[in-house]
């Protein structure tokens, strides 16, 4: 083989590369818009009357995860199945956002944290890396972090709104949450300086209870909590 025939060569394989990445970035884009509008449904809950509408933001965005699923349906078939961390990279920051989104319905609709398993079920891929597209661990705990952080602003929005008692609950989940992270041993450094970010989301929170103590109004969010029980 030639020089020349070896570079034509190359510069097959290299076009062949590009086409992949460029369809790949197509259908990632469609899924960019798509958790938009699921994260623009989803900030209505921060408003007042939007407190009253949760069941309903969460129902019209299980809608949207459906058209999410068709997207990523779509995007497994644009690149060889054993060469999913090579285009890793093109949907990272997208899969995360709809991990957040997904945990934000969850907690929404029970107030507990969604399970990877459970994600992936709402996503349409695999929690099992060794079955195709999969939703990677260090993924998963990015988008939960991203959670914290809603639900720190949450829980400031809920006083503004005279709910009382979510700040507390919140705040019982974000440190059980944080306890769960201190369990692991985090060694990716964007994953491990995002986990760094979590301690704020906790002090902001127990700002928001400790306010609510001093103005004697943990009390009555305790014995309206009771009530409904």
């Amino acid at each position: 083989m030639s020089v020349s025939e070896m570079f034509i060569s190359l510069q097959g394989v290299l076009t062949a590369d590009q086409d992949i990445r460029e369809e790949i970035r197509k259908v990632v884009q469609t899924l960019e818009q798509t958790a938009r509008e699921i994260l623009t449904l989803l900030q209505g809950v921060h408003q007042g009357a939007g407190f009253q509408d949760i069941p309903k933001k969460c129902q019209k965005a299980r809608e949207h995860f459906g058209a999410v699923k068709t997207q990523l349906g779509s995007l497994k078939t644009k690149f060889p199945a054993d060469q999913y961390y090579r285009f890793h990279e093109h949907w990272r920051f997208v899969l995360q956002r709809l991990v957040f989104l997904a945990a934000f319905v969850v907690y929404l609709e029970t107030e507990t944290l969604v399970t990877r398993e459970a994600v992936t079920e709402i996503l349409g891929i695999e929690a099992d890396r060794e079955r195709g597209f999969h939703l990677d661990i260090e993924d998963y705990l990015s988008g939960i972090l991203t959670l914290a952080s809603e639900l720190s602003r949450l829980a400031v929005n809920s006083v503004t709104a005279g709910d009382y008692s979510r700040p507390l609950r919140i705040s019982t989940f974000i440190n059980e949450l944080d306890s769960g992270f201190r369990l692991l041993n985090l060694k990716n450094d964007s994953l491990r300086k995002r986990y760094d970010g979590l301690k704020y989301d906790v002090k902001k929170i127990e700002e928001v209870v400790y306010d609510l103590s001093i103005r004697g109004l943990n009390k009555e969010a305790t014995s309206v909590a009771g009530a409904e029980k």
